[in-house]
């Protein structure tokens, strides 16, 4: 599933214009502990999260995830923004809580770790 189209079944808010925009997600791991998220290693793959710091964002560079999906309407600060353009991370915010952001992209074909 491309990033566009995440967004629209999310009614997403995108943030960033610097990301590959033909990128397959095909996986996605929802956590709030970043430790969590280091355990969780596919590529290609999203993070949804309720957490707002830039820690977030360089986790995600570090295990080669290509979006970010803030959940309750949480919005990114502009240095997290920023970094995200610079990192080519596509950063996005859905007003959704976690379980039912990730409920939708799982009927939707994503899937979680081990999948």
């Amino acid at each position: 599933m491309k990033i566009s189209e995440i967004a629209t079944l999310l009614n997403a808010e995108l943030y960033t214009v610097n990301h590959d925009t033909m990128t397959d997600i095909k996986s996605a791991c929802s956590a709030d502990l970043m430790s969590d998220v280091m355990a969780f290693s596919k590529e290609n793959a999203l993070l949804l999260t309720g957490l707002i710091n830039p820690q977030v964002i360089r986790t995600a560079e570090m295990m080669d995830m290509k979006a970010i999906i803030f959940v309750r309407g949480k919005k990114p600060q502009q240095a997290m923004i920023e970094l995200a353009e610079e990192k080519r991370i596509a950063l996005m915010s859905t007003h959704y809580p976690l379980f039912e952001a990730s409920g939708r992209l799982y009927q939707s074909g994503i899937r979680g770790h081990g999948f």
